[in-house]
């Protein structure tokens, strides 16, 4: 089964990094993603731009409003994601608990849904 691995942080906990220890960070991640490949749990990884570059986009009665920035005020933000295969919640969990940003910010763990026509 798959799960997504969303990493959240705040400003604050990043800011903590100098650029060197940033750089540590992550190839910490890129090194994380070796190992997930090398164990057959690895399906993707991406890092995310910073909130404020986001667009969200709404459709209503057939008429587009894109807004720039999140989508909700929040001290947190989405800073990236792994997708992993994974035999169930607790190997998931467990894995999520290897992702470097779980030291810093938070990890949410959730099973993918597979949709399949009738």
């Amino acid at each position: 089964m798959r799960y997504l691995c969303m990493i959240f942080a705040t400003g604050e906990q990043m800011g903590v990094l100098s650029p060197g220890e940033m750089r540590d960070f992550v190839n910490a991640h890129l090194d994380y993603d070796d190992a997930l490949r090398e164990s057959g749990h690895f399906v993707v990884s991406e890092g995310l731009e910073a909130a404020s570059t986001a667009a969200v986009v709404r459709v209503r009665n057939g008429k587009l409003s894109v807004t720039d920035g999140p989508f909700v005020e929040t001290n947190e933000q989405l800073g990236g994601f792994f997708l992993v295969e994974a035999a169930s919640d607790e190997e998931a969990v467990r894995l999520a608990a290897g992702i470097p940003s779980s030291r810093l910010g938070s990890i949410e763990v959730r099973p993918v849904v597979v949709w399949e026509k009738p």
